[in-house]
């Protein structure tokens, strides 16, 4: 699903923010990502949902080498892959119905279907009385939850979120993590980076841990405290 060989990524003419990332994330795999503020934890998953490009190094996704990939298919690709920003990046002028719809829109999903499926997912996260308000009346968690759902309406075959509870409420990060996991369930690959070492110890998957710019396996699946 994604392949970095010996990956490194700098801004500009800035020292290198990420150096020699070799790591595999195999179909319908589940991975936390931590690390400490300023490791490169949203770096690295610009690379993986194509936002940024490596300064060296090779990606590829879903078995396609992004260097040589002609640009008219970067779209399709996209479309793919599911994000959950850390700024949520909601479109103010839509409500939380149309914001999260979105995606089911652009792939011509008939709207009985979108109205049942959308509704339902808005209703899970405990969105249902605010379905037709636009984004600006609802607070960050509101909006971290609508964020999540439009991230999740397409069932994508990649899921990235970057801190995705970090706006929210223990018992509901809890759900929210439930959420993806019944995703991971139904074929998503994951990747969910998060600060919160309590709430990722709950959970069986693998760890991938960021330290000045350099990643390593931190913990193997099984040693969760439920």
């Amino acid at each position: 699903m994604v392949r970095f060989e010996n990956v490194g990524m700098r801004y500009g003419a800035g020292p290198e923010v990420l150096r020699d990332i070799t790591l595999r994330l195999e179909p319908g795999s589940f991975h936390f990502l931590t690390g400490a503020s300023g490791a490169g934890k949203s770096s690295l998953l610009k690379l993986i949902y194509l936002a940024e490009r490596p300064s060296r190094g090779l990606i590829s996704l879903f078995e396609r080498d992004i260097a040589t990939m002609p640009r008219r298919d970067m779209p399709a690709l996209r479309r793919r892959i599911g994000v959950v920003f850390q700024d949520f990046r909601l479109i103010e002028h839509l409500s939380a119905f149309d914001n999260v719809a979105l995606p089911l829109r652009v792939a011509g999903v008939a709207e009985h279907q979108i109205v049942e499926h959308v509704t339902e997912l808005l209703t899970w996260v405990g969105l249902a009385d605010h379905l037709h308000v636009p984004p600006a009346t609802l607070s960050g968690g509101q909006q971290q939850r609508v964020a999540i759902a439009r991230a999740v309406i397409g069932r994508p075959s990649l899921l990235v979120a970057d801190e995705p509870t970090g706006n929210v409420d223990e018992d509901l990060a809890y759900r929210l993590m439930r959420l993806f996991e019944e995703l991971n369930k139904l074929g998503t690959t994951l990747v969910v980076a998060s600060h919160n070492e309590t709430l990722v110890d709950r959970f069986d998957h693998p760890r991938l841990h960021l330290e000045h710019g350099e990643l390593s396996v931190q913990r193997e699946p099984g040693k969760a405290k439920r």
